[in-house]
């Protein structure tokens, strides 16, 4: 069978009208939903919800690749490039600089035009060494036949399948023209449908030597935040797709392998979101409580290190907080962690857990 791209008909994609309606709806409505709760809250917080989405964006597109970026370091970068104020910045590296440089382009810019040149911009600073791993790659260019048939493999050394095999290099300018010039164009057709047929052409077309599948993503945040009208990110599809990153690689080879009719992919990438947004609503009841917490606790003098760790107890915190774990991730003494810690229980703000053990553990009073 052939790939997508050797059909005579590309890339006039064709899909099902009827079947894709319902899950449109259901995404659209929840989208609405979501951005309208949010309007109740204020900037401060809206600021903070949209910095955990865009950070969530960032280290998960990476994760499916199986790259493994620092939260921290990523969140220190977008909130110095977005200018939101943040206790506990961290320096960033190179490689997070470049992808959160990548990311905040996309987003942040979304009604500015897509183009080649661009496009090279982002992946130069995907690779700002000009390698991938072990390998040196041609950086800021579209692939050229130097590079070899481009696969997609997986498996074992020895043991490997390939899964796709892009178009040739030769046809990479004029297919780009024509993916740019529809991605710019203002047809009428719905912008989450225009989004999920966006990230399917360009990861066909996988036009650069590496880093098309985080790019592929990026363009369809890009056009998500203009179906939202908002340069501020409320949900994370790449960390909806992490979560189902299997099903997300078997999609997209079953179509790549199929007929211009990708039903079968808009289905899945609008249930996809829809989950997305489900998780974001959830975490939205987080928003708000944190929110209520500090409205409560405005006028307590607090030092950096306690707002940090306090908003790190009220997100994501694993097991019990004990003065070991607040000095290492606070970064600092345990002495320090200590009179931290106390000066919180003083003001009322922490408390003690009873039946602690060797160690004292302690909770949000």
């Amino acid at each position: 069978m052939k790939y997508v791209h050797q059909l005579n008909a590309w890339p006039a994609f064709t899909w099902q009208h009827d079947a894709i309606g319902k899950p449109l709806a259901s995404v659209r409505h929840k989208q609405g939903h979501l951005l309208g709760k949010l309007e109740g809250l204020g900037f401060q917080f809206r600021e903070q919800a949209s910095l955990e989405n865009l950070t969530q964006d960032v280290t998960k597109s990476s994760e499916i690749e199986g790259e493994k970026l620092s939260a921290d370091q990523v969140r220190s970068s977008i909130a110095r490039k977005l200018g939101i104020k943040q206790a506990g910045l961290v320096v960033a590296g190179r490689d997070v600089e470049g992808v959160v440089e990548m990311m905040l382009d996309a987003t942040q810019k979304n009604n500015q035009p897509l183009t080649d040149k661009r496009l090279f911009g982002w992946h130069a600073s995907l690779f700002p060494t000009g390698r991938s791993g072990m390998q040196t790659i041609k950086v800021g260019t579209w692939r050229d036949e130097e590079s070899g048939s481009m696969e997609v493999v997986s498996g074992a050394m020895g043991k490997e399948k390939i899964n796709f095999v892009a178009p040739e290099a030769s046809r990479l300018k004029n297919e780009m023209k024509i993916f740019i010039k529809w991605f710019n164009s203002d047809e009428d057709l719905d912008p989450v449908l225009k989004a999920a047929l966006a990230h399917f052409w360009f990861v066909t077309i996988h036009p650069f030597d590496d880093g098309n599948g985080r790019i592929a993503r990026a363009i369809a945040d890009m056009q998500l935040s203009r179906a939202d009208g908002s340069k501020q990110r409320f949900y994370s599809m790449s960390a909806q797709i992490r979560k189902e990153r299997n099903e997300y690689y078997n999609i997209l080879e079953k179509t790549q392998r199929g007929t211009l009719d990708i039903t079968t992919w808009l289905l899945w990438f609008f249930e996809c979101l829809d989950r997305a947004l489900v998780v974001a609503h959830e975490n939205l009841k987080g928003v708000l409580n944190r929110a209520k917490f500090w409205e409560q606790n405005q006028s307590a003098p607090l030092n950096d290190r306690q707002r940090l760790m306090l908003n790190k107890i009220m997100e994501n915190f694993d097991g019990k907080l004990t003065t070991t774990k607040w000095a290492k991730m606070a970064k600092t003494s345990p002495d320090t962690a200590l009179r931290d810690i106390q000066d919180l229980i003083v003001k009322g703000i922490l408390e003690k857990e009873e039946g602690g053990g060797r160690s004292t553990n302690y909770k949000l009073k």
